[in-house]
């Protein structure tokens, strides 16, 4: 029973998403969703269903469009570590989804720990 990549990562990200939510309950989520070309960061409240903070490396003011590198991530992670600071979050818990965690997910969650969340 050969099963496609798309199935696996969906496998994956409900695997590692259930997980966390059984650990982190009542805590923010920090999800992060990474394409060829652009990377996102959410900041959820899974208990009202809503999205207190984003950040995108297609923003202009970050000044990183159309990028997907590590120098994007971090700009992305800071972003969005200031953006939950405004938000009056302080500790949320890294959602990787189907993602590594290396390289530009890594360089997320390491600029927002050094922008002073706590993940």
């Amino acid at each position: 029973m050969a099963n496609s990549k798309r199935q696996l990562f969906i496998k994956r990200r409900l695997r590692v998403r259930n997980k966390l939510r059984r650990t982190n309950a009542g805590r923010m989520r920090l999800s992060v969703h990474r394409s060829n070309k652009n990377i996102s960061v959410q900041l959820i409240d899974d208990v009202a269903g809503k999205t207190l903070a984003s950040a995108s490396s297609l923003e202009k003011a970050l000044g990183v469009v159309g990028k997907n590198n590590i120098e994007a991530a971090t700009k992305v992670g800071a972003a969005i570590a200031e953006r939950a600071k405004k938000a009056g979050v302080e500790t949320a818990y890294f959602d990787r989804g189907g993602f590594l965690f290396h390289g530009k997910v890594k360089a997320v969650a390491d600029a927002a720990r050094e922008g002073g969340l706590k993940i």
